[in-house]
């Protein structure tokens, strides 16, 4: 495959690094903006909006075999149009150095349709092949900008979506149509308390899964949700392996482990699959089958992350989580299955929207900082300390620690939301609140020692 361009050499603003909030429509802000002080982490203060926020509802969809047939057809022009397209960007950038703007791509589509070969473009709507050049141009801006990889090319085996504006499909009294689609989309409606025959989306994407179950997404603007019941109340949050998270309050959160639950019986069909003849009718059923064991397990994960998320939220007014980057601990070959079962990235995701939605706090924790390593009680900082190390004593002040308990306390405290005699919100960068001293500034370094593993 070719290698992808490199990235042109200049500084990026915090949006484009992804420090800001952007469940929010563009122009719109948090109530509360503040300065910066440190440099080792990050502080968000999320309150409530100031306008209109843009949710989604996502259905199950049951297309009839003719509107099956027409969407087929329609995720396999989108596939078209983005690899090619794709692939022209890649080959102008490595030819002409100069990068391929949407209006040019948009004008290469309408190029793309005068072919005789690719006149089946005609026969969809063409609004999900220009919103698919929306996608790449936005996907092209956000790796120059070194916030995602650069895009791959679109397979006919994984996921397959279709994006439909105000000028391609229509709602009314809660029936849905597509633009080329013929008849009326039938969903299934969860969300008692909201009437969907009111509802006025701003966009519909209609996607179809692996295991063949069809879904529809509608993106509607509504108000700002009324701020729940004031909570109070700090804590800490330290993500683990055995445990999924441990709390400053000393609870704790087994780990589903739905991934080893289900997995001897995804190994059976995967060996299944591997027998069938390649092509065959057999083959594309077990293929199906392997896909909705997956399914289940995405499900149950998401379930499970939603109603953890959630709890958290509605608990307490304040919030510290260490900023883990996933990407790079999956290199250690060790943790990488471990850890990439475990939905870290998306839970911080989920907590960062609803505590923007609910009014809450949320500190993020640089992931440098050694919070397994201090003590919450005195603040004595230790050379080393092993993994397998799960509890250890103090050699300041003798005070016996669980491992993970003391790193969710430290997290509390490097948050600056806490209180204790260890260094308050030290190197933390702050939003909508005073400038804080260094941890170096306000009070002298503990000696620097090991202690044996015990």
């Amino acid at each position: 495959m070719p290698r992808p361009p490199a990235a042109p050499a200049r500084s990026t603003s915090r949006r484009e690094r992804g420090e800001e909030f952007t469940g929010a429509p563009p122009g719109c802000r948090p109530s509360e903006r503040g300065g910066m002080a440190g440099a080792l982490s990050v502080m968000i203060v999320l309150s409530g909006l100031m306008c209109p926020v843009r949710t989604a509802y996502r259905c199950r969809a049951y297309p009839t075999p003719e509107q099956a047939v027409v969407l087929n057809r329609t995720f396999g022009c989108i596939r078209v149009v983005w690899n090619r397209t794709l692939a022209a960007r890649h080959a102008r950038w490595h030819t002409e150095r100069r990068p391929t703007s949407y209006a040019e791509s948009d004008r290469a589509l309408t190029e793309m349709k005068k072919q005789p070969d690719l006149a089946f473009l005609g026969e969809v709507s063409s609004v999900p092949l220009q919103q698919t050049l929306r996608h790449q141009h936005t996907a092209m801006t956000a790796f120059f900008a070194k916030r995602a990889r650069y895009p791959r090319y679109k397979s006919r085996h994984g996921r397959q979506s279709a994006s439909y504006t105000r000028s391609a499909f229509r709602m009314r009294g809660g029936n849905l149509s597509l633009g080329k689609t013929p008849g009326v989309l039938r969903f299934v409606w969860s969300w008692p308390a909201v009437d969907v025959t009111a509802l006025d989306p701003t966009m519909v994407t209609v996607s179809r899964d692996p295991d063949g179950r069809w879904f529809v997404t509608f993106a509607v603007d509504i108000d700002a949700p009324a701020a729940p019941e004031p909570a109070g109340g700090v804590v800490g949050v330290d993500l683990g392996l055995s445990d999924f998270a441990v709390l400053s309050t000393g609870e704790r959160i087994p780990h589903p482990r739905h991934m080893e639950r289900r997995e001897r019986r995804l190994k059976r069909y995967q060996r299944m699959m591997a027998r069938r003849q390649k092509g065959s009718a057999n083959r594309a059923k077990a293929k199906r089958r392997v896909a909705r064991a997956h399914s289940r397990v995405r499900d149950a994960r998401r379930d499970f992350l939603h109603q953890q998320s959630t709890t958290l939220v509605r608990r307490f007014a304040a919030i510290a989580v260490e900023g883990l980057v996933v990407a790079n601990m999956v290199r250690n070959r060790s943790l990488a299955k471990a850890i990439s079962r475990t939905g870290w990235g998306e839970f911080r995701t989920l907590l960062t929207y609803k505590a923007h939605r609910d009014g809450r706090t949320l500190a993020v924790v640089d992931r440098w900082y050694p919070s397994s390593k201090t003590c919450s009680a005195c603040g004595h900082l230790l050379a080393t300390l092993s993994l397998g190390t799960r509890h250890w004593t103090c050699p300041s002040c003798g005070t016996r620690h669980d491992r993970d308990v003391n790193a969710a306390k430290n997290i509390a405290v490097a948050a600056g939301l806490v209180e204790t005699q260890n260094a308050c919100g030290a190197d933390v960068r702050h939003e909508g609140s005073p400038s804080v001293r260094s941890a170096v500034n306000q009070e002298p370094q503990p000696v620097r020692v090991g202690i044996p593993r015990l």
